[in-house]
């Protein structure tokens, strides 16, 4: 039996080890720290990916967790309604998108994995720090001194992979787009149906919120999650971003004349408790993430811009892809077909994140929207915006089977 290691018990490590066990693999998880604790805020599993934790057996508990959102909708600034694109089973998708709690989703993933695999599937504390390999294992290191040995070794150990570095050494460093983004999640009342994400804004002054809280829904609630993006020449801890760094509250003030019907933006900012920090960082794509039995997947193999909410959606495909391919060639011929099915893919999403993607809609309403009282149908067709949106979906691999029209109401 081909045994399997994976560094790293994020979204992507967790949901590999799932797709891989069921081909019959034998895998063991390390994870760096000690005690895996549910961090993070919200996180959004377009429709792609949350089709392929379904078929994992995972639908139930996923809708009773999180949020099926019914469309994302892009508004200006002044409380303009652009654009809705829907996201739900209804408008043609084969699954729902989901909104969730970052690290409710890891932990839904964690208890299948114990469940099915093992309770010691994942190991705890074990920080990687480099491989060896040879033409028949590999030979992982970790930072207690330890080592393991596996057939082939999946490097899922995020941003700062370490396992990247290794195989590409000579790799430049981080790169900036210029935006610092605030995050914070909130107990608030529903705001409009409890469905719906919302990013309103421009390319310079942003705001997305959505509901990550099944529970609270169905209770007339909302765990409201919301992000604060503000451009930034001069950004801080770029090279050492770290997503559950506490932030700082000057950015609120860029947000007080945002006019949105149906959320008082500052207010959700100023009721939420604690907030983070991160500056918007993805790293050059690569020519290739596979070296000899070692290779990458997520953020360790394409890190991107938070735009379009695909990271952890391409991570869970990354992770169905890489399982079906070993199945059929299970050893390093295997780990190399699994690059040519996603190197192309997610690198040309990469670039196109940095381009906006689908928030592009926003730049377009910004250059010609001037005021409260413009009409967004006297200056943008509905074409135009489609084809924006359905763009986007032909880049990141999910396509709408049934389309309406580009401004939808609720």
């Amino acid at each position: 039996m081909t045994r399997i290691a994976i560094a790293g018990a994020g979204i992507g490590g967790l949901t590999a080890a799932l797709c891989l066990h069921e081909w019959g693999f034998s895998v063991q998880v390390y994870e760096a720290v000690g005690d895996i604790s549910p961090l993070g805020v919200g996180i959004n599993v377009m429709p792609h990916a949350s089709a392929i934790l379904r078929e994992l057996g995972l639908a139930e508990a996923l809708d009773a967790t999180a949020i099926q959102t019914r469309c994302i909708e892009y508004r200006t600034r002044y409380g303009h309604l652009i654009q809705s694109d829907p996201r739900n089973m209804a408008a043609g998708f084969e699954a729902p998108q989901y909104s969730v709690h970052r690290g409710e989703l890891q932990f839904l993933l964690l208890d299948a994995v114990k469940e099915r695999l093992g309770s010691n599937a994942v190991v705890t504390g074990k920080k990687v720090t480099g491989f060896a390999q040879d033409a028949s294992r590999v030979t992982v290191h970790f930072a207690d001194g330890d080592s393991a040995e596996c057939d082939l070794l999946i490097g899922a150990d995020g941003l700062h992979s370490v396992i990247r570095a290794q195989i590409h050494p000579d790799e430049g460093p981080l790169h900036y787009e210029g935006t610092m983004m605030w995050r914070g999640a909130v107990a608030t009342d529903m705001i409009g149906d409890g469905r719906t994400m919302m990013i309103a804004g421009d390319h310079d002054v942003k705001f997305v919120t959505y509901p990550i809280s099944e529970q609270a829904r169905r209770q007339g609630k909302a765990l409201t999650n919301w992000v604060a993006e503000l451009r930034r020449d001069q950004p801080r801890h770029v090279q050492d971003a770290d997503w559950t760094r506490q932030g700082t509250w000057e950015f609120i003030d860029a947000f007080r004349e945002f006019a949105l019907a149906d959320m008082n933006v500052a207010a959700v900012m100023e009721a939420t408790e604690q907030v983070t920090e991160f500056p918007m960082v993805d790293r050059d794509p690569v020519d290739f993430w596979t070296a000899g039995r070692v290779t990458l997947l997520g953020d360790a193999a394409h890190p991107m811009y938070p735009i379009g909410a695909n990271g952890a959606s391409q991570a869970i495909i990354d992770a169905r892809t890489l399982a079906d391919v070993l199945a059929q060639q299970p050893g390093p011929d295997g780990l190399i077909a699994y690059e040519e099915l996603r190197c192309p893919v997610t690198s040309k999403l990469v670039l196109t994140n940095r381009r906006s993607g689908p928030e592009r809609v926003l730049d377009i309403a910004a250059a010609r929207v001037t005021g409260p009282n413009d009409r967004i149908e006297d200056l943008i067709s509905a074409e135009e915006l489609e084809e924006v949106a359905a763009g986007y979906r032909e880049v990141a691999g999910f396509r709408k089977k049934a389309s309406g029209s580009g401004r939808e109401g609720k």
